[in-house]
């Protein structure tokens, strides 16, 4: 059975962004409102800003079958929680028969509303994880806690999908 095209990519963003997690569970609480110029936020602030827009996206191009949720009140081993649940969630939307120019409609609570195409909203998703989990490996390093390796690289390699191979001697 062949796997979704965008299966790989959303598995990556995943993965490196539990990945990132991990490195910030260590963080005290003085650690976590690490700030940065030119980034989000806080590491905290990023990290509840990204799992819950990815919890919007997913809300979203499920066509309401995965929750919104209430990131602000959550703390750093919920959310971490929450985004390993993506894993899952982001392998079905993707299984299912999307249609990349299909315009979906974000209501906001304000009342405003986005409209997009699924390929757009995919493409957004993934950037937007990419982007934030830079900020948070950058707040990182200003601590002098060394980032995890989070590369798509690392990724195929951790499963053996990917293999270095030596040049011939």
């Amino acid at each position: 059975m062949s796997r979704p095209s965008l299966d790989d990519a959303f598995g990556h963003h995943v993965w490196a962004t539990l990945r990132v997690f991990d490195a910030c569970m260590e963080l005290d609480e003085e650690q976590l409102g690490t700030t940065v110029p030119g980034t989000y936020g806080s590491i905290r602030d990023t990290l509840r800003h990204l799992v819950g827009a990815d919890a919007s996206y997913l809300f979203v191009t499920s066509g309401g079958r995965t929750s919104r949720i209430d990131e602000e009140r959550m703390n750093i081993a919920e959310l971490r929680a929450e985004m390993s649940s993506h894993a899952d969630a982001w392998t079905s939307v993707l299984a299912s028969d999307l249609d990349p120019e299909a315009v979906l409609v974000r209501h906001r609570d304000d009342g405003s509303a986005m409209e997009a195409p699924v390929g757009i909203r995919l493409a957004q998703a993934l950037h937007h994880g990419t982007d934030h989990r830079s900020q948070i490996c950058t707040a990182l390093t200003t601590l002098g806690v060394e980032p995890p390796s989070i590369d798509v690289w690392d990724f195929g390699a951790k499963d053996g999908r990917v293999v270095e191979i030596s040049p011939p001697a």
